[in-house]
């Protein structure tokens, strides 16, 4: 019989139940515990599955699922101010086609799937504590109840209280200096619905789609110094937001035609958008960190969701294949930190550009043109971050160092629940 045969795992959002179905693949009883009352229904952006997401949600049986409500790209346009080409990324050969969707869509997809195979969703279950022994992890919540189990899998988000019970010096996610926003516009525009176009303003940055009803949505990325809240964007008005952007995209092609349009009550206003530095600890004892608790990259990787995807999966497969626990999260972190990290640092490059001055932004946008017509092939550029695949089949082994000796009995807790 397997050491390991039952998990916690904190957080409903999306990680948190395909890392339940992952577990479930592996023979490994996952119980969902949510810190919110209510779903997510109906919450959230748009986002973009990449090819190496849907690969790894192919192995969870959900890549057609996925396809089924999203918007196949094709290609990536990048272009500058004035609406010019500077590059045309292709989907790459033998790849599926990366689907733009609503997060909430997503959502709703992994969930049903999670309770289609029984596994257990509980809410209002907000993490305070945990006690270890040598054989199993309870969890305490703060309505009183407990939950024990084998280990206990952090897919809490950027915000992660398992992150905080691992390392309570662990680094905290912080503002990547640009504000999110997006919304739709009543405007007709020459294109393509399977490309996504990426423009470099004079000011800012803008990405934009057609969606198959020929109406184009899209999101701006406003430089920013100053932290602003989810809550905070929310309550400025619409309107004023609309003449910020406005004067943001002033004289860019078609950023200020696709605001001067845009239907009010779609814009939606996000705040700062952050980003997690490195996490220095994924694990400790029985728990271990999964998607965004343990690496979220900034908005501009496209992959968090599915890094946090291919996370969930090799977990489950090194929990499959080890019967250390300890061991398992080791072969685990081995095989992803230095993934998440690179595409990490390829990020927060391209969210420099975006955060960029009029001056260096012509720069920039002067230096990819000459890197197209070099070294800039989309193989060389995206293959190795969208052609990743985990193989599943093949059983983990060569990993058996052990963790540094700790205490047969361990509590953790926050600080802010002492």
């Amino acid at each position: 019989m397997r050491n390991i045969q039952s998990a916690l795992v904190i957080g409903g959002g999306i990680a948190g139940p395909a890392t339940a179905l992952a577990l479930h693949k592996a023979g490994i009883r996952a119980t969902v515990y949510e810190a919110y009352s209510s779903t997510a229904d109906g919450l959230g952006g748009m986002l973009m599955v990449a090819p190496n997401g849907l690969n790894a949600l192919a192995i969870l049986g959900l890549d057609q699922a996925v396809s089924g409500i999203g918007q196949p790209i094709k290609a990536m346009v990048m272009a500058d101010a004035c609406g010019k080409p500077i590059m045309q990324v292709p989907a790459l050969p033998g790849l599926p086609d990366s689907q733009l969707m609503w997060r909430s869509d997503l959502y709703r997809v992994v969930r049903g799937a999670a309770t289609a195979q029984g596994i257990h969703l509980e809410h209002a279950k907000r993490l305070v504590a945990v006690h270890e022994t040598d054989t199993a992890i309870t969890a305490t919540f703060e309505d009183g109840t407990t939950a024990t189990a084998d280990v206990l899998i952090g897919a809490d988000g950027i915000h992660s209280t398992v992150r905080k019970l691992i390392d309570s010096e662990a680094p905290e996610p912080r503002p990547d200096g640009l504000l999110g926003l997006g919304g739709e516009s009543d405007l007709e525009l020459p294109g393509r619905t399977d490309a996504i176009y990426f423009v470099q303003g004079k000011r800012a940055f803008l990405g934009y789609w057609l969606q198959p009803n020929g109406r184009p949505a899209w999101f701006a990325n406003l430089p920013s110094k100053q932290y602003m809240s989810t809550a905070e964007a929310r309550s400025i008005p619409t309107r004023d937001w609309l003449t910020r952007l406005g004067d943001t995209y002033a004289g860019d092609v078609p950023a200020e035609q696709l605001i001067a349009h845009a239907i009010p009550e779609s814009v939606l206003a996000l705040g700062s958008t952050d980003m997690l530095p490195e996490v220095p600890h994924w694990r400790r004892g029985r728990m271990v960190l999964v998607g965004d608790s343990a690496h979220a990259p900034n908005h501009s990787s496209g992959q968090g969701v599915s890094l946090a995807v291919e996370s969930s999966v090799e977990l489950a497969r090194c929990l499959r294949d080890i019967d250390d626990p300890s061991v398992a999260f080791a072969a685990y972190e081995q095989l992803r930190r230095q993934r998440v990290t690179r595409i990490a640092a390829q990020a927060a490059r391209a969210n420099q550009r975006k955060a960029a001055g009029p001056i260096a932004s012509a720069l920039m946008t002067l230096m990819m043109r000459v890197a197209v017509k070099t070294f800039a092939s989309p193989e060389k550029m995206f293959g190795w971050v969208q052609g990743y695949r985990i193989d599943w089949d093949t059983p983990i082994q060569g990993y058996a160092a052990q963790e540094p000796t700790r205490a047969a009995s361990a509590v953790w807790e926050p600080a802010t629940a002492k």
